[in-house]
């Protein structure tokens, strides 16, 4: 761990770094680090991690937890006091690299060159930066992993895991041997947990929906055109041939909308909507920002999930918070701890097209939001997290 600066006013901070299994920058089939070096942003005294002003010389400032499932849960461990900083790291192709970005006093974002395009990924220049600076308090990772070198030297952090998918581990065992507790969106998956690493902690704590931010998604009282929305990537397992098979049978007075952030399938499925001649409305791709994903949600009676092989989508509990109750396919394999009578309805895929209807009918039965608020912002799931982390700490020493 890094030590204390020579500059009085300096001190090691607790720190949590968040390592995403998102890839960017150009594509270069050549990558390769061989050597030590450091990323250029190490260099640059201002963005050297784990040190900042005193707490007792600085104005307790009040941290907003917002954002996406990156951002919402090292920024709860933050404004429960766990840590003091946060750093989202990514790993970027090509020669270039993108600059040391800070969001706020306490969230930066890193970027590193990758040495091949394999997962779980291997930085060497992520490892140099973790040798020089040292490893952060709390270490979590997420999705495709990364290489276990790295791991090894955060021994000495506690490293949480999440696959944010349907596989519970999408990493091999010499990666996932070094996690001091995986979160899980369903039973099922810390099963498969204890079945590869018997012993090892698991908490079904899914990043996405678990860590809600209270006021990011709102109802906002304005008129409702739209029956249904279906906030997703526009990929084959978001399952949307699920939702226009049943808009498909059902008169066309049933309205939908489909925002995508991002994928390969948007042409195609508007080419659908229009040769059926469904009432479906498209936003994206690209991606809208949050305020405008809210407002879109606002517009329609109730929101659908129709992904099968899906890990706990945060969507749930946005579009709950938003005011809408939630229709998820019966067959979802992670979260559908989620759908309460309070908060929506479950159907198969041959009763999905009944189910909307049902829905349309009774959305005034239902109170999500109150549901969600009562459960599952991120303050009520900090507080379960806090008390494994400290069981964790205490373990370690």
């Amino acid at each position: 761990m890094a030590t204390r600066t020579a500059a009085a006013n300096l001190t090691v901070r607790r720190s949590v770094v968040v390592i995403s299994d998102w890839v960017d920058g150009p594509f270069d089939a050549e990558v390769q680090q061989d050597t030590d070096r450091l990323p250029a942003h190490a260099h640059d005294p201002a963005s050297q991690p784990w040190t900042g002003k005193d707490s007792e010389n600085e104005a307790e400032t009040a941290i907003e937890v917002a954002g996406g499932y990156l951002e919402r849960l090292p920024l709860a461990l933050i404004a429960a006091g766990i840590v003091d900083q946060a750093e989202i790291w990514h790993h970027w192709r090509g020669d270039d690299e993108p600059p040391f970005h800070r969001d706020s006093a306490v969230l930066a974002r890193r970027a590193f060159r990758l040495d091949h395009h394999r997962a779980p990924f291997a930085s060497t220049e992520m490892a140099s930066f973790v040798r020089t600076f040292g490893a952060p308090h709390i270490l979590v990772v997420l999705g495709l992993g990364v290489a276990p070198d790295l791991l090894a030297l955060c021994a000495n952090s506690i490293i949480l895991y999440n696959s944010i998918d349907a596989p519970s581990l999408r990493v091999p065992p010499e990666v996932s041997e070094h996690f001091d507790l995986v979160l899980t969106g369903a039973q099922w998956q810390s099963d498969e947990v204890e079945a590869r690493h018997p012993g090892m902690p698991t908490a079904i704590l899914p990043v996405g929906p678990e860590f809600a931010a209270i006021d990011q998604f709102r109802p906002l009282g304005t008129p409702k055109d739209l029956d249904l929305i279906y906030v997703a990537a526009a990929q084959p397992y978001k399952r949307h041939d699920i939702l226009f098979d049943a808009l498909a049978r059902l008169p066309r007075d049933v309205r939908a909308l489909c925002v995508f952030g991002y994928g390969e399938d948007a042409d195609m499925l508007r080419d659908r909507a229009r040769d059926q001649n469904l009432s479906i409305e498209f936003v994206g791709p690209p991606g809208v920002p949050i305020d405008e994903v809210n407002r879109l949600m606002n517009r329609a009676k109730f929101g659908v999930v129709c992904g099968i092989d899906d890990g706990a989508p945060a969507i749930l509990t946005e579009y709950m918070l938003a005011g809408l109750p939630v229709l998820a396919n019966a067959e979802l394999r992670c979260g559908l701890q989620f759908i309460l009578p309070e908060t929506g309805m479950i159907a198969s895929t041959n009763g999905f097209a009944d189910a909307i209807l049902t829905m349309r009918e009774t959305t005034a039965n239902f109170r999500p939001r109150d549901a969600v608020l009562e459960r599952w912002t991120w303050t009520h799931s900090v507080s379960r997290l806090a008390q494994i982390i400290e069981q964790i700490h205490d373990a370690k020493q």
